[in-house]
Order: C-alpha cells, then structure tokens, then sequence
C-alpha cells in the first residue's frame, strides 16, 4: 500500500510538474524574446536562450515610442473604470440581492445577457453614440464605453455574494440606527470585501488589456498599451523585442495586484457562512 501510495504522489507530482511547464513556457518565451537580437528572433533554428542577451528592445520601446504614455492612458482608465464600476454595482447587486420587488429575477438575467454580447456586436453602435457626444479620440469616450462591459459582470457577481451573506447583521446595524446605506458601507461591503475585490481586480485586467473598443475609439497620439503595442507591427517585419518588452513591462501590475490581493480572494471561502 505504501508502495502503490508514493507512486500515485509522484505521478500526481509529475503531472502537476508538466502542467506547469506547459503553463509557465508561454511566459518565459516572451520574456526570452524581449532580449534576443533580431538576427536571433528570425533565425530559422528557434532557440531557447538568446547567445547575446541585448536589452535594446526595452531601450527602444522607452525612447523611440511612446510607452510611458500608453502605461499612463491604460492606467487612467482602468483605475477610474473599475472604481466607478465597483460603486455602481454595489448599489445595483445590494438592491437585487435584499428588495423584493416585480421583475427583480428578469433584471437579474437582462444584467448578465449584457455581459454575455460579444463586443464585437456593440462596438459600431458604441461609436455612433461616443463620437455624437463628441467623446470620441479621447480616453474619456473609453470610461464612457467601458462599464458597459465591466458593470454587469460585477453586479452579477456581487449580488450573487451578498445574497451569500446572512441580513442578520444588517438588521442589528438598523436596529442600532444604522440606515439602509450605512449598513450597506459599514457592514455589508466590509463583509463582502473579498468578492469586491476580486471584482474590482477582473474589471481591472478588462480594461487594462482591452484591444477593440480602444482600436475603435482611440487613434493618433491617445493610445493605450495593447492598441500601442499592435502598432509596432509595421509591414512584415514586426519588432519582436520591443513588443514582448512591453508585454513582459505592462504584465507586472497585474502580478503585483493578483499576488497582493490573493489572501483577500481566498477569504472569501470563509466569509459569509453565517446562517440566520
């Protein structure tokens, strides 16, 4: 039995080992390839180490483009964007999930049939309505745009949460003079900060990484990281090292944020068990 039980440990280990690898490779091609020279990058015989590691691709993307702006639009955007969206979908998922009211199950399934449309069958009518306000060529048309994506996913989630949660502690904040909203703000969203998080983190990565509203909206000088870094694909000669660069750059806010606010996500397996 000991014998049998080590060799299912090391091939579960083995497997999860592989998986790993697999999952890891994408990551470390990126990163290898920022620091290949271009000679290396075309060769015909791939390797899995560049023999003169160069960092010209992060010098060029630095001086010859313009990254620091794209970082700083991408971040404008995300942060404002997830901020407004994590607000709006509060209030909307808190009404869901504690009034009874007619029709509250058919807004609950308009709310995530808007998140399941497919962008590519909103962006033209988005345009038309962005460019009439005159929002368009401007990162103020992408908040404008998108919430329209981030806020039905988050009001799905969030009321999904806060119907986890038990009322009981709402109804003793009221009884203690507590209003509605300050039992929303003091008790209900503290106890729900794991899923507000993980909300706000997913709103985040959306909109930091988005590629066809910005393509639609944005052009010129106003650009954000991927519609940036998909224009220094010019004619057949793409510059490798300068795109997985940025790539390898604008992926660390995302690690540093998902790393930070791990614990806080997995406390939310824990939180909101109380049953009344």
């Amino acid at each position: 039995m000991k014998a049998r039980h080590r060799v299912s440990q090391f091939v579960t280990y083995a497997l999860l080992a592989i998986m790993l690898v697999i999952a890891l490779f994408p990551i470390y091609w990126i990163f290898i390839t920022s620091i290949k020279p271009s000679a290396q990058i075309y060769a015909l015989v791939p390797s899995l180490w560049p023999t003169n590691p160069t960092g010209i691709g992060y010098t060029n993307l630095f001086e010859k483009t313009e990254f620091v702006a794209w970082v700083f639009n991408s971040a404008i955007v995300a942060i404002i964007v997830s901020a407004s969206s994590i607000f709006l979908s509060s209030l909307a998922a808190y009404a869901l999930a504690r009034f009874q009211f007619a029709g509250r199950e058919f807004i609950g399934m308009l709310i995530l049939v808007a998140y399941l449309l497919p962008p590519a069958l909103l962006f033209i009518p988005l345009y038309i309505l962005v460019t009439r306000l005159g929002l368009a060529q401007s990162i103020v048309g992408l908040v404008f745009v998108y919430p329209t994506i981030t806020v039905p996913y988050a009001t799905w989630v969030l009321t999904s949460y806060f119907r986890s949660l038990s009322v009981d502690f709402e109804e003793a904040a009221m009884i203690d003079g507590c209003s509605r909203l300050g039992a929303l703000r003091h008790v209900t969203l503290p106890l729900a900060g794991p899923g507000v998080v993980a909300t706000f983190i997913f709103a985040f990565t959306l909109c930091w990484s988005e590629y066809l509203y910005a393509l639609v909206i944005l052009s010129g000088q106003t650009q954000t990281i991927p519609i940036g870094l998909a224009g220094l694909i010019v004619a057949d000669v793409p510059k490798w090292n300068e795109i997985m660069a940025g790539a390898m750059i604008t992926s660390i806010p995302v690690v540093i944020l998902y790393t930070v606010a791990s614990r806080y996500i997995v406390s939310g397996l824990t939180l909101g068990g109380v049953k009344g």
